[in-house]
């Protein structure tokens, strides 16, 4: 993707201008972000997937009459549990459309501007008439693109972010909102984190929203330190703690300043090695989500090796640093010719025959095992 290119996506904006405007900082309004833009999904196929046991699905039901107010229910749904279509204030959300559906993967990857490791999944939010989910703030950035029907979304930069009370859903005490928009089919609103929105439809509506990973820093410390103690010995050595000074102690129940030291040392040298730290990094950002799953390729079909071309399964994550290439949780290490075509396959998810020739018998080793492991696919030598 040419970063400087003016997109119809970002409303004529390149990305590198949208990043340095409007990225964590403003809203930005695109009228036909995409034009023509129809339902990738019709709601029968929506309906069949929010029956699946391996959908994160939701639903919330926004009462109506003298006592309003608001009811939330995990999936999986089956058709016959769903309210009736003509009953107003009901949505549906199906969380990770993209793991299942190859359209939706696609269009995800339009917003490919922003990298891979923020890059989160794709929601898709049907509802009826006056549907919603109250108004609310995110804590990552979120794009919302209509996708049928319309929607009446009001924004505001909420200083107040407190919470009703007894409410099962994380609706904002003292929404103020500051602007309104109607969206159509095709357009799109881009929100930073923790910008208010509350967004109802008008009649029967989908909203597709492109959602990005905030990891928090306390989340990153525990995985990557949980990621960190599995190779800890391996990085430290197996010394024991020797303490042939110790004094007599009439003080048993204090832990001896040494060991204090010894420990911290065993954690320094743990961090010491430069490449940790990314490897721990790169694994916890492709590792699979917990409902993803792979089908396996028996070994005989891919016997003769791979031949190419390969393209990565719409489930596979996979990134790199300066000297690792990462999928789906795991890492290795790659430089030159080789590191330069993973690269490749990274970015644009797919490799054609010739790169595939081009790689080392070790590489195309590895692209076979991939293959077998169900994340990619390809041609493979008789």
């Amino acid at each position: 993707m040419d970063v400087n290119q003016p997109l119809p996506l970002l409303g004529g904006l390149s990305p590198q201008v949208f990043m340095k405007r409007h990225w964590q900082k403003k809203p930005l309004l695109v009228r036909q972000a995409i034009t023509n833009f129809r339902p990738l999904l019709d709601r029968g196929e929506l309906f069949e997937l929010a029956s699946c046991e391996d959908v994160q699905a939701r639903m919330v039901i926004r009462e109506q009459g003298e006592t309003p107010g608001w009811r939330f229910k995990h999936g999986p749904f089956e058709r016959r549990a769903l309210p009736a279509l003509k009953r107003p204030g009901w949505t549906i959300l199906l969380q990770g459309v993209d793991l299942h559906c190859e359209a939706v993967h696609d269009l995800m990857n339009k917003f490919r501007f922003v990298p891979d490791a923020r890059l989160d999944d794709l929601m898709i939010s049907y509802a009826t008439d006056g549907g919603g989910v109250g108004p609310h703030f995110d804590s990552y950035d979120v794009f919302l693109l209509q996708a049928q029907g319309r929607r009446r979304w009001r924004i505001g930069r909420q200083k107040d972010l407190s919470l009703q009370p007894d409410v099962p859903l994380k609706i904002l005490s003292q929404f103020v909102p500051e602007q309104e928009f109607v969206l159509e089919p095709g357009d799109m609103l881009y929100l930073p984190p923790r910008y208010a929105h509350d967004g109802v439809a008008v009649g029967e509506c989908m909203t597709y929203s492109i959602g990005f990973r905030q990891p928090s820093r306390g989340e990153l410390a525990r995985e990557l330190l949980q990621r960190l103690a599995e190779d800890a010995e391996d990085a430290v050595g197996v010394s024991v703690y020797r303490d042939p000074q110790q004094a007599a102690v009439d003080q048993p129940g204090e832990i001896p300043v040494q060991m204090i030291e010894f420990a911290r040392d065993a954690l320094q040298a743990a961090l010491k090695d430069p490449d940790a730290m990314g490897r721990a990094l790169g694994e916890y950002l492709t590792e699979p989500k917990a409902n993803v799953w792979f089908e396996t390729v028996e070994s005989g079909a891919t016997q003769g090796g791979v031949a190419g071309p390969v393209r990565l399964d719409r489930r596979t994550r996979m990134m790199f640093d300066a000297r690792h290439i990462f999928i789906n949780g795991e890492s290795f290490r790659a430089s030159g010719r080789d590191a330069t075509l993973m690269r490749r396959l990274s970015g644009q998810r797919c490799l054609n025959r010739q790169d595939v020739a081009r790689t080392s018998a070790e590489a195309r080793s590895l692209l076979q095992a991939w293959g077998e492991a169900g994340w990619l696919h390809g041609l493979w030598v008789a």
